[in-house]
C-alpha cells in the first residue's frame, strides 16, 4: 500500500481513537485519557477507552469488545501501551497474546515506568510498531497528565470574566454578574472535570463562594476540592466553604511557620472538616504559589482551575506557573479607574516584559467572547 494512503488510513483510525479517549475526561485522572481502535481487513472489530481510574485500560477494553478474533489485526492507541503491573496488568502482554501484528501509537508514555519500554517489548515480540500518528493532537489531549507526570505539578488553568475595558469587579468588589449565564454554565462544566478549584483568601472574604459545579446534572461532574491560599488560616468558620466542608473536600494551604492565633484557627477549621496543610511562604508572608503547586502534585492533583483573585493570578503569572487561561469578555464598559482588574502585583519595567501568550480562535458564548490562551505544550 502506498505510504500516503497508509498515512491517511492511520490518521482516520487514530482520530477515532482520540475521540474515544475524550470520553474518559473527568473519570480517569490522575491517569491519562486513552482510546484504542482494533482494525482487521479494513473493518473495525473492537474499540475502547480508559473509562475510570483503576479500571481496565483502553487496549484491554478494545480487545474485550472485539467482534472477531484480533489475530493479525492492527491496534491504534493514543498512548504507548503500558508494560508494568499497577492497578491492572501490562497491556503489552495482552496485545502480544492476542496475536496483533501491528500497533500504531500516537505518543510515547512520558511516565518513566513505561517511556519506550512498552514499544520495545512489542517490537521484541515481532510486532510492527509505528509512532507519531496525530502526535500533536494526542499531546494536546493529555497536557495535564504530561505536565503532572514529568514535573509533579498540576496543570493550571486560570479563569476570569471581565468587561471590555478589563474590569473584573467594581470599586466595591462587586462582580455579579459581569459574564452571561451561558458563560457561567461553561465554567460550571469546567469545574465539573477538574481536580481542584483554587482561590485566594481575599476572594473568599469578598464573595463567600461555594466553588462547586452547578447544576449537578452535568455530563461529567466530579467533586473538585476547594483550595484556598490562606497563609494565616483566616477562613471564616461561618463561610459557605467551611459549612459544607463535611460533604465537599476543602483544603487550606497556609504558612508552615504558623503560630499562636493562626494555629488555633487551623485547629478549629480542621475540627469542621477542612484539611489544613502548612507550606512555604514567600518573603511577604503569603503562600508561595510554586510551593502550593508542588504540594498539590504530591496529592495527585493533575489539573486545577484558578478563579482568583488578582494577587493569586499575578503571583502565578509572574512565576510562569499558568498553563492555560480562559477569559470571558462581556460587552460592557466600566470606565472606572478605581475598579478591580484581573491581574495585580507584576511591576513591569517595560511593556516588552509583558507575558506573551498564544491565543486560540475566539469563541462566542452567548453575548460574551471567550479568549483561550496556552503556553507551549510540554514534551
Amino acid at each position: 500500500m502506498p505510504l500516503r494512503e497508509l498515512s491517511a488510513i492511520d490518521n482516520h483510525y487514530m482520530s477515532l481513537a482520540l475521540r474515544l479517549a475524550v470520553r474518559g475526561r473527568g473519570f480517569v485522572e490522575p491517569n491519562p485519557m486513552v482510546g484504542a481502535v482494533l482494525v482487521r481487513k479494513a473493518t473495525i472489530i473492537g474499540q475502547g477507552w480508559h473509562q475510570m481510574f483503576g479500571g481496565p485500560h483502553a487496549e484491554i477494553n478494545a480487545l474485550a469488545q472485539a467482534t472477531a478474533a484480533p489475530r493479525h489485526a492492527t491496534l491504534y492507541v493514543t498512548l504507548e501501551p503500558c508494560c508494568h503491573t499497577d492497578k491492572t496488568g501490562p497491556c503489552t502482554q495482552a496485545i502480544i497474546a492476542a496475536g496483533i501484528k501491528r500497533v500504531v501509537v500516537a505518543i510515547q508514555d512520558p511516565n518513566a515506568l513505561v517511556c519506550g519500554k512498552g514499544i520495545a517489548e512489542l517490537r521484541g515480540a515481532g510486532i510492527l510498531v509505528d509512532i507519531g500518528t496525530l502526535e500533536e493532537q494526542a499531546r494536546e489531549l493529555n497536557r495535564p497528565f504530561i505536565k503532572w507526570i514529568t514535573t509533579r505539578q498540576p496543570y493550571v488553568i486560570a479563569k476570569w470574566a471581565q468587561t471590555l475595558d478589563g474590569c473584573i469587579a467594581d470599586r466595591h468588589g462587586q462582580s455579579q454578574w459581569i459574564s452571561s449565564s451561558e458563560s457561567r454554565e461553561l465554567v460550571h462544566q469546567l469545574r465539573g472535570r477538574v481536580d481542584g478549584i483554587m482561590v485566594g483568601i481575599g476572594t473568599v472574604l469578598a464573595d463567600d463562594p461555594m466553588l462547586t459545579a452547578r447544576p449537578a446534572k452535568l455530563s461529567v461532574c466530579r467533586t473538585a476540592t476547594r483550595i484556598i491560599l490562606d497563609s494565616q488560616c483566616s477562613l471564616p468558620l461561618s463561610s459557605q466553604l467551611v459549612r459544607t466542608a463535611a460533604t465537599t473536600p476543602t483544603l487550606v494551604l497556609h504558612d508552615k511557620l504558623l503560630t499562636g492565633a493562626g494555629l488555633r484557627r487551623a485547629r478549629k477549621l480542621a475540627q469542621r472538616g477542612v484539611q489544613c496543610i502548612g507550606i512555604r511562604a514567600d518573603k511577604n508572608g503569603t503562600v508561595d504559589p510554586a510551593a502550593a503547586l508542588t504540594e498539590l502534585g504530591k496529592h495527585n492533583f493533575t489539573n486545577i482551575l484558578v478563579e482568583g483573585g488578582p494577587k493569586v493570578l499575578g503571583s502565578l503569572l509572574q512565576k510562569n506557573l499558568l498553563d492555560e487561561g480562559l477569559v470571558f469578555i462581556a460587552p460592557k464598559l466600566a470606565g472606572d479607574q478605581n475598579a478591580r482588574y484581573a491581574v495585580e502585583g507584576i511591576a513591569l519595567k517595560s511593556i516588552n516584559q509583558a507575558a506573551k501568550l498564544k491565543f486560540a480562535k475566539p469563541q462566542s458564548v452567548g453575548p460574551d467572547i471567550l479568549l483561550r490562551w496556552q503556553k507551549e505544550a510540554p514534551r
